[in-house]
């Protein structure tokens, strides 16, 4: 996490929101991943870098998946977040800006974890789990109607 939004982010909220997405794949063991909670210019610099998207975007995940012997677990990756895009999208959906950030904190998690949402059929299952992931943080956030 970037030291600018370091105060502004309680960082065992986002922990709790990967555990929830991994548990979710009732995976053997739960791996490691990373989050990153950057700003617009990273997040575009990444989007055009590796997808060829040259605008900001709220979250990118970059698949890793191997075992990692320092944290000793299977490391699936990296979620990176823009907290200008969390805190907008925020605002536009009327709650708070950390459960925005648990939300594509979620969303990046399935990402790792192999779900997509390029189809109706793959949208509508990954958004079942993000759902399934919400509820159990206690958050009534729904997202079935974008993208």
């Amino acid at each position: 996490m970037e030291d600018k939004f370091r105060d502004l982010i309680p960082g065992e909220l986002l922990r709790e929101a990967a555990q929830k997405a991994l548990q979710i794949d009732l995976l053997e063991e739960i791996p490691s991943v990373s989050i990153k909670i950057t700003d617009d210019e990273v997040i575009r610099h990444l989007n055009s870098t590796y997808r060829g998207v040259d605008r900001a975007t709220d979250v990118l995940s970059f698949e890793a998946d191997y075992y990692d012997p320092d944290l000793e677990s299977r490391y699936l990756g990296d979620v990176v977040i823009s907290y200008p895009q969390a805190a907008e999208q925020a605002n536009k959906r009327g709650h708070p800006v950390v459960s925005e950030l648990q939300l594509l904190v979620i969303h990046g998690v399935l990402h790792l974890l192999g779900y997509d949402h390029g189809s109706a059929e793959e949208r509508s299952a990954m958004w079942m789990i993000q759902e399934q992931a919400l509820d159990a943080l206690g958050l009534d956030i729904k997202v079935e109607d974008e993208e």
